[in-house]
Formats: C-alpha cells, sequence, structure tokens
C-alpha cells in the first residue's frame, strides 16, 4: 500500500497563507532546510496548495486569495502565530535563516526555561522561534526560573 498525502499527516499542521507562496517555499527550502512535498498551482498560476516537511513536520502554504479571505500576515499588518522549531542546533539554523534574509526580531539568548532561543521573521510576515534544549529542567523548575528572572525584569536566565 503506498502512502498517501493524507496518511502522513501529523495531527497538527500549520497550513498558512503567504503572498508569494511558491517564493515562500523556495525561502523555507534555504532557511529551515525544509523539503517540498508537494504544490498543485490554480488556473491563475497561483499556489493553491503547497506542502513541505521541516523535520518531522508538514507545513502547508497557499498564495493569498482575498477573494477567498486568505491574506497574510502582510496584508493583515501582523500575525498572532509564531512557528516553532525544536533543532539540535539553534546558533546555525538562526544563522541560515538570517542569511536566506529573515528578519531577526529576538536575538539567540539562553532562556530560564532551559532553551537557547531566538525570533525570526520570515520575508512573507511570519514568526519563527527557533530553539535548542540546553538544561533539562522540571516543571517546577522551570516556573521557579521564571519568578526569578521576571523578579529582576527580564525573560531571560
Amino acid at each position: 500500500m503506498s502512502e498517501t498525502a493524507q496518511r502522513v499527516m501529523p495531527t497538527l499542521t500549520p497550513h498558512i497563507v503567504c503572498a508569494g507562496a511558491a517564493e515562500a517555499m523556495e525561502f523555507y527550502k534555504k532557511a529551515f532546510g525544509a523539503t517540498e512535498i508537494m504544490r498543485m498551482p490554480g488556473p491563475d498560476g497561483k499556489l493553491m496548495h503547497g506542502s513541505m516537511r521541516i523535520g518531522d513536520s508538514m507545513l502547508m502554504l497557499v498564495d493569498e486569495m482575498p477573494q477567498w479571505g486568505a491574506l497574510g500576515p502582510k496584508a493583515r499588518n501582523g500575525t498572532s502565530v509564531t512557528l516553532h522549531l525544536k533543532v539540535p542546533n539553534v546558533d546555525a539554523l538562526f544563522a541560515q535563516a538570517v542569511a536566506a534574509g529573515a528578519t531577526v526580531k529576538m536575538p539567540v539568548a539562553d532562556m530560564f526555561w532551559g532553551d537557547r532561543y531566538g525570533v525570526v521573521v520570515d520575508p512573507f510576515g511570519h514568526e519563527w522561534s527557533i530553539a535548542t534544549t540546553v538544561r533539562e529542567l522540571t516543571v517546577d523548575e522551570i516556573r521557579a526560573a521564571g519568578e526569578a528572572a521576571f523578579a529582576k525584569g527580564c525573560p531571560e536566565a
């Protein structure tokens, strides 16, 4: 039995809207090492569906189509979503994303919850947090470290 796209879908898969989804797919290959699964352009050439794999996760994309209410973050003047990548080497992938054209929103730093963590914004307006766990902490240790960090007025440890 062959694998179908439906069989390899995780329980939760982000489906993002991009002004220039085909260009976004190329960017995600360069920035995050994504691999393309498929593209399905519509009659007008706009991408009706694109799917990619990043690590063990999937990402689906569609071009902006205002007539359907599909608008990307730039058309909406911002996003309420951050796509989170957990990777073996945050510093390397962060630098790769910036070299590919992402903008730094929050430089990589060691955080109180045990991750080395930073945030970039891609050229299409989507926000990506990138992290590597550097200290394994219990929930109680994270709470205590968070309280101490916020008491000092900063989220970093």
